[in-house]
Formats: structure tokens, sequence, C-alpha cells
């Protein structure tokens, strides 16, 4: 697999330079990238410079030789018949649909590529910084910004309206749709301050807008909801952010007029409620009183649930830095292809 070495050798490239990049963006070296970023933030208002410099930390971390060859050492390819693979990629954070290119690229197959609209200026320039220092690596990919044609297999997110599209669009093709998702936490009152503070951010961190963000916390009766608000301060910065305050502001008119009761502090807004979704600077909250009852209660709705964040599961932080091995909504995105 000649091929694919030189393939993680351009993706461990990415990693160092993004590297250089977390420890010194203003380096003139960096000039193009950071343009890149505030393009971003001009064509989505959501796209702040910190939210963007937290996904590329990320893809530091992860892009090198040692976690890609652990990660394909689990699989078997067959680059003798590679496949075009269209990937439609959401765009409500940073980078989302990036593991689906690198999936892709790794696997052996071409990846077209369809950005959103909210999200198409990073993944194009990362991987025409790559193809710039890696011979022969602008044949494995190509960006649509059209029709998306010419494609044996189909990666396509959305919401859950989409994904009824585009079940009945690629219906004659393999594919992997995937919907609306969300997470949750389980505390059991025994959680530090730093805990606390943790689980915030995995709830407002790309101010709460990814499958990833936990938006519904269920606490035992006891518990002292003022906690939150206290481990809540370190991200006064979120409410900084014109559309995150309007976003509080209005939902906080609306639950209002629904007559609801609202617990608030200026930054977020908990609502007790049964659902697992919460619109932008909410956090919803439900009691329990036995949590082998309430792991009974997930399990029926593991369909709506990406995570699920606490002592017995992902830790307090951590939601928002999966593996290279943890797909969304539980799918083996990599098994997917190399079995097309």
């Amino acid at each position: 697999m000649i091929a694919q070495k030189r393939l993680v050798s351009g993706f461990d490239n990415l990693g160092k330079y993004l590297h250089r990049f977390i420890e010194s963006p203003q380096e003139d070296a960096f000039n193009l990238l950071n343009e890149a970023i505030d393009n971003a933030f001009h064509k989505n208002g959501w796209f702040t410079r910190p939210e963007v410099e937290f996904a590329l930390a990320y893809w530091a971390k992860e892009l090198n030789k040692e976690n890609l060859n652990e990660w394909l050492n689990h699989y078997t390819f067959n680059s003798e018949n590679p496949k075009t693979v269209g990937l439609i990629l959401a765009g409500n954070i940073p980078l989302v649909g990036f593991h689906d290119v690198l999936s892709t690229i790794l696997s052996g197959n071409k990846a077209v590529i369809k950005c959103s609209s909210n999200d198409e200026i990073l993944i194009p320039f990362l991987l025409q910084w790559i193809s710039d220092n890696t011979e022969g690596f602008d044949k494995h990919f190509s960006v649509e910004r059209g029709l998306m044609k010419g494609y044996d297999a189909v990666i396509a997110t959305g919401s859950n309206n989409s994904a009824r599209h585009f079940e009945h669009y690629f219906k004659n093709v393999p594919s992997i749709i995937r919907r609306n998702r969300t997470s949750v936490a389980v505390l059991t009152g025994d959680e530090s301050e730093g805990e606390l503070e943790a689980l915030i951010k995995d709830a407002f961190q790309y101010y709460g807008l990814g499958c990833r963000n936990v938006t519904k916390i269920y606490i035992p009766k006891a518990f002292d909801l003022n906690r939150i608000f206290k481990a809540s301060m370190p991200f006064a910065y979120l409410s900084s952010n014109k559309k995150y305050f309007n976003n509080v502001t209005y939902h906080k008119t609306l639950l209002m007029m629904q007559q609801k009761s609202i617990l608030e502090n200026d930054l977020i807004l908990l609502v007790e409620d049964a659902s697992l979704f919460s619109p932008v600077g909410v956090l919803n909250y439900e009691y329990y009183d036995d949590l082998t009852e309430l792991n009974n209660q997930m399990e029926m709705q593991l369909d709506d649930i990406q995570c699920v964040v606490g002592h017995r599961n992902i830790p307090f932080g951590k939601a928002q830095s999966p593996s290279l091995k943890d797909y969304a909504d539980g799918v083996d995105t990599m098994k997917f292809l190399v079995k097309l």
C-alpha cells in the first residue's frame, strides 16, 4: 500500500503544519491560513477564531503517523478497485466533515466533496495545502461546487428532513445517511468543580451547535443547580458573540411566553424539560431517581444520542475530542468504505 503510505505522510505533514500554527499563529508562514480563518468567520458568524483554532488544534493532535497507522491497522484494504464516494458534509461546526474526507481518501477511494455553504472554506484550504506539499494527492479528491455526480457510494450528513430526501435520492447506491443527534450527561452529584467546568465546555464549545455537544443533563434530586451556573462563569466570553447573545435573549422570551420555569444567569438558560434537544444557549435538565431506570430510558433513545458524558461514560471535557475510531452515530465509516 505504497499510495496509502504517501497519503498518511501527507496528513501527517498537515498535522505538523497545524501544530506549528497553534504554537505561533502570527508567523508569516500562516498568512494564508489566517486569511482562510477570517473568511470562514465572515461567511459564518459562528466560526469565531477561538472555535476554529480549537478544531485545528484537535486535528493537529490527531493527524500523526502513529495515530493514523494504529487506526488503519484494524482494516484490510484493497486498492485494486477504488470507488468514487460522494460526501455531503455538514457545516454546523468547523471542519465537522473532515473525518469523512480523511476516511475516504485513506481507504483508497476518491472523495467527491460537497461542502456545506456554512463551512466551504476551511476543508478545501487544508486539502489544497496537502496537495501543494504531497505529490499526486490531488488525484484522491475533488471539491464539487455544483451538482454532485459520478459517485459509486454516498456519505451524507444533514437534518432529519434532509436525511429523508437523501434516502430517496441515493436509494440505488450504498450509503451512510446521518440525521440529527445530540449528547447528554449523567451527573451523580459527586462531580468536582473542575468536572462541572469541563461539562460546560462539553455543552457550549462551538456554541453548542455540534452533535457531540451536551444539550441535556440528568441530575439527582438533591443536586444544586447553582453549581452549574458557577461552573459557567469561565465561559462568559460566549455572550460577546452577538449571534449567541441574540439566541439566548430570543429563547428566554419564548420560554417566558410559554410560561415555562427558567433558571438563568445572563449566560445560559436552564430549563426542566424531557426533550434531549435544546436550542442555542439553553441546557435542559431532568431529575432521576434510579440510574438503572435512567439507563433503560436512554437505551430507548439511542437513535437520538451521539454520546453520553459522565463518570461511567465519556469523561467530562472530552466530548469534543473523539479518537479517529469514534465514528459518528456508531457506524464504522471505514468498514463501509473498504467493503465497497
